[in-house]
């Protein structure tokens, strides 16, 4: 039986992914801050709390991660810790770059320090290149990160690639762009925008508060990207890639689907308040997966309209 390690079990992707792997069966450990303490709200949605091993581990302390390499000894270790929301980050850039280049390179160090075969996948982001113009990146596309979210993944990508390289670790970053889901948290804007727009429809009289809505972003299904990243560590050789749908859409198009969905006119609940723009945001993101298509055989089956059509049907079910 082979033995995973989830760092961040307790996040949307932690849980799609502690679910995968229970059904090639694997035993999962998964880490969280304080076991004890968390709910682990997604893994009871998906109804598999009870099947996952749970331990205590900070990331950044090393020893912390250590001791839990040595008592698991796992074959895989999948780093989706740290800081997730990019608006976050103005507010806190330190937690966020200490939770993730910090974490990661903790990881890395402990694996290289145990010296046993353990395969790392590290949560990576498409945040970390920036504006790219029109053109949709790959993995050869600079990096120019724009929030300290991204400054701090594009760190935690670097010591990736430095450890597979200089120690011949087996490590991998794969650079994911949007991906979501019912089990989103309302801090992310697609499942505020879903969560608003079913209460009106339910009779709620609220107004929806949004940023900037001409943004644009690649969507897809997480889920479906959970499965890139296990096809990831079965490959023979390590390496990095671009996970998405290859297809671009405005906030705004997102909005109007939501809307539109549930029989409403979005422009009738939609408020724009300037209080909400970042500091510094990217006008455009577009992912080029054709490498993850070619050597992961992985290719993105729901795109942006399917996604929100799924997120409403399970909002729905739940209010």
């Amino acid at each position: 039986m082979k033995k995973a390690i989830i760092c961040g079990v307790s996040g949307q992707d932690g849980a799609y992914l502690a679910q995968l792997l229970l059904k090639k069966g694997y035993f999962v450990c998964g880490t969280s801050r304080d076991a004890q303490m968390s709910s682990f709200q997604n893994l009871v949605r998906l109804g598999i709390r009870d099947q996952v091993k749970l331990e205590s581990v900070s990331l950044t302390d090393f020893r912390s991660v250590l001791q839990v390499l040595t008592k698991i000894q796992p074959d895989e270790v999948y780093n989706l810790a740290g800081q997730s929301s990019v608006g976050l980050s103005f507010d806190q850039p330190v937690e966020t770059l200490e939770s993730i280049a910090t974490g990661t390179l903790n990881l890395l160090e402990a694996i290289r320090f145990i010296g046993a075969p353990i395969k790392i996948y590290n949560a990576g982001s498409s945040e970390c290149f920036g504006n790219t113009g029109e053109q949709s990146a790959d993995e050869t596309t600079p990096f120019r990160p724009r929030s300290p979210y991204a400054v701090a993944k594009a760190t935690a990508f670097w010591e990736v690639a430095n450890y597979r390289e200089a120690y011949g670790l087996f490590a991998c970053s794969g650079i994911l762009y949007n991906h979501e889901s019912p089990l989103r948290p309302e801090r992310f804007v697609t499942q505020k925008v879903i969560t608003a727009a079913s209460r009106i429809a339910n009779g709620s009289q609220e107004k929806l508060y949004l940023g900037d809505i001409s943004v644009r972003r690649d969507w897809g299904w997480a889920p479906e990207y959970i499965e890139a990243m296990y096809l990831m560590l079965q490959q023979n050789e390590p390496d990095d890639y671009v996970i998405a749908t290859g297809e671009s859409n405005k906030l705004e198009d997102f909005v109007i689907e939501a809307f539109t969905c549930l029989g409403l006119d979005w422009q009738e609940y939609v408020v724009i308040n300037n209080s909400l723009f970042r500091p510094t945001d990217i006008t455009f993101g577009q992912g080029n997966p054709n490498k993850a298509q070619e050597k992961l055989g992985w290719q993105a089956q729901y795109k942006m309209r399917d996604v929100v059509r799924m997120m409403v049907e399970a909002k729905l079910k739940s209010l």
